[in-house]
């Protein structure tokens, strides 16, 4: 197989909330770009943003949802699906005795 000259891509790495409230701050105080802050400390630029970015919405400082309102969307979604499911299976069910009444 020929090589396209192209590195293997990262392996997925997990970080502590310390770390990366850490790394925000190192972005926030500005003596650095984010892109610096990302090269010295071996992350990706991308995933430096999107951790500004989010700290930056938990504070209130940005619009968007906050990880504890996604949390819980994410929450009351599952919720939702599961109830439906649910009047599915009950609809089915009055269904099939209504039939067997008659």
């Amino acid at each position: 197989m020929e090589s396209t000259g192209k590195e293997k891509p990262r392996p997925r790495r997990s970080f502590t909330p310390e770390f990366r409230a850490e790394i925000v701050e190192l972005c926030r105080r500005g003596d650095r770009s984010v892109g610096q802050v990302a090269k010295d400390s071996d992350l990706t630029e991308t995933a430096v943003r999107d951790w500004v970015r989010r700290a930056e919405t938990d504070a209130g400082e940005r619009g968007g949802l906050s990880s504890d309102g996604r949390k819980e969307l994410a929450r009351l979604r599952r919720e939702n699906r599961r109830l439906r499911e649910d009047v599915d299976i009950l609809r089915r069910a009055t269904a099939f005795f209504a039939q067997e009444t008659r």
